[in-house]
């Protein structure tokens, strides 16, 4: 760039007032630059503050018709401006107008394809005074208060889970030396966070060995005299596994996936042949884990928690459940039998961005022991120090905010039957829903719903018919048929932008692969009349279809 240019842009920044000085800077800093941008932050926030969902409805579609290709190249400048670009007041404006509208608009009654879903409104403002006060929750020493607090909120959780006595509590939840849990970014994180304790304390130091931590994976098995280690899951295992085997050193192809029965939960007697199989023909080879799930990704299925939890205590296995959908499905006095078993686990990960409806993001990973987290607790001589009671000592993260205040205000809020209505409107209009489907001649139901999410595909009449009287060979043709016609009314109805349901393609052994069409019932706004939009848009769209 010329230095004549240069001067230009110089002369035209200092006319419009966007000039980066100390001057400006401080003001940028502590207050709204001029009134102009006070009124359009006030314009806007106190629409997201005081009528968040009306706001979202006005201004965000479930997926405006836009192309992916179309919009990138509306974001190709890799350049940071010298001086500042816009004022706040254009910032706003620009996000509301030019952004918000391409954005998802999770918040929709007819967004049913994933596990994101609307928020209650008072989570804005918690976030909001969470946001301000920027508390790094891991070191005492720019948290105090917030996280001692986090320790009791902790806590209340972990009574959910494990509900042990009052004297339990009494002595654990303020105890230094004592960890019921910890706050992380996400379920995946809190699925490492598990299986690195369950590493540490399966491979514990010993004479000339100075643990698993310390002196690696290679090291650590030969002290141990092993040659490899697995984690047994069933095949509806999240993928968040492999990357924490990836990251621990375990390695992602230890994976072993354990076949599920008909109702898609893990089959106990498979697991028993497969824990048989490795005891009696590989004895070089450590179970570090079996990993049950409390709501499956797929098909929202719970494994039976109990009957694993007995398996591994026979075997001395460390017994994780992914429970980051199901796990609230404690809170609910009618259902909450759907989860027996969970109490047996030695370690158990939950969303609170998901069934406990926190804003993005929140993961959870409870352990049963309260000195579990010794085995990966870390000293730094400038904070966390030994003896400190800094939580970042047994934490993945080195900083992170104050969550767990949202998720405490948000219990006092909401209470158990709070929450307890919600998981319950989910679960009973999942089941509703299913039955409405069954009754749609279009549409096959493909996996009921144990908890609040469900499968199924559109399966017209004549082909129905045409699959009962032919053999193998045709069958293929006709899955291949059908995925293809799933997969494209699937995404014409994304791309309408009216609603939105997801696809997954189910993997069944010894039959080929089906496309099916995913829902996820959590909006308590959702109910049987939107639910009756959604197939009836869908009913239409197939009828569209070139072939038919």
């Amino acid at each position: 760039m010329n230095k004549k240019y240069q001067t230009i842009i110089s002369t035209d920044a200092e006319k419009s007032g966007l000039v980066a000085n100390w001057e400006t800077l401080q003001r940028i800093f502590i207050r709204p630059e001029n009134e102009a941008s006070r009124i359009a932050l006030v314009k806007y926030m106190e629409q997201i503050l005081f009528g968040l969902h009306d706001f979202l409805q006005k201004h965000v579609g479930i997926t405006r018709e836009a192309g992916l290709r179309q919009l990138s190249d509306r974001f190709k400048n890799s350049a940071i401006g010298k001086h500042p670009e816009k004022k706040l007041a254009d910032v706003i404006q620009g996000i509301i107008e030019d952004i918000a509208p391409h954005a998802v608009n999770v918040a929709s009654p007819y967004f049913i394809g994933h596990m994101t879903s609307a928020i209650p409104f008072f989570m804005v403002h918690l976030a909001t005074i969470v946001s301000a006060l920027n508390q790094n929750v891991v070191k005492l020493e720019t948290s105090k208060i917030v996280s001692v607090l986090e320790r009791q909120v902790l806590a209340k959780i972990h009574r959910i889970i494990y509900d042990f006595s009052e004297d339990f509590y009494d002595f654990h939840i303020q105890r230094p030396e004592s960890t019921l849990g910890s706050f992380v970014e996400d379920g995946t994180l809190a699925n490492l966070t598990a299986l690195w304790v369950a590493r540490n304390r399966c491979f514990p130091p010993g004479p000339g060995f100075e643990g698993v931590e310390a002196e690696g994976v290679a090291a650590a098995f030969r002290a141990h005299q092993v040659d490899r280690c697995v984690i047994l899951v069933s095949r509806l295992g999240h993928y968040s596994l492999e990357k924490a085997c990836g990251v621990l050193g375990i390695g992602n192809g230890n994976i072993i996936p354990v076949d599920i029965d008909a109702d898609n939960r893990m089959d106990i007697g498979a697991l028993k042949r497969e824990i048989a199989v490795i005891r009696n023909q590989s004895p070089g080879v450590k179970i570090l884990a079996v990993v049950g799930i409390a709501g499956t990704t797929e098909t929202g299925t719970v494994d039976p928690l109990g009957e694993i939890a007995d398996v591994c205590r026979t075997h001395g296995v460390h017994f994780h459940v992914d429970a980051a959908w199901g796990g609230p499905v404690r809170l609910s006095d009618k259902y909450r039998t759907l989860l027996n078993g969970v109490e047996k686990a030695d370690s158990v990960t939950i969303d609170g961005h998901k069934q406990f409806y926190m804003p993005m993001s929140c993961g959870m990973v409870y352990f049963k022991d309260p000195q579990a987290m010794d085995s990966v607790a870390y000293h730094a001589a400038y904070i966390a120090r030994p003896g400190s009671v800094d939580l970042g000592i047994r934490s993945l993260v080195g900083s992170r905010s104050a969550v767990s205040l949202i998720l405490g205000s948000a219990i006092e809020i909401m209470g158990r039957k709070g929450y307890a209505l919600l998981i319950d409107h989910g679960i009973e209009t999942a089941a509703a829903f299913a039955e409405l489907i069954k009754r749609r001649p279009l549409f096959e139901l493909v996996t009921p719903p144990e908890l609040n999410i469900l499968t199924y595909r559109i399966f017209p009449g004549p082909l129905k018919q045409e699959w009962r009287s032919t053999g193998l060979e045709k069958r293929k043709q006709l899955t291949r048929k059908l995925n293809h016609i799933n997969i494209t009314v699937q995404r014409m109805q994304r791309e309408a932008g009216n609603s939105f349901v997801s696809r997954t393609t189910l993997r069944r052994s010894g039959a080929d692969d089906i496309v099916v069409l995913r829902s996820v019932i959590m909006n308590p706004l959702t109910n049987m009349a939107v639910l009756t939009d959604i197939l009836n848009e869908q009913e239409y769209l197939y009828h569209r279809l070139p072939e038919t």
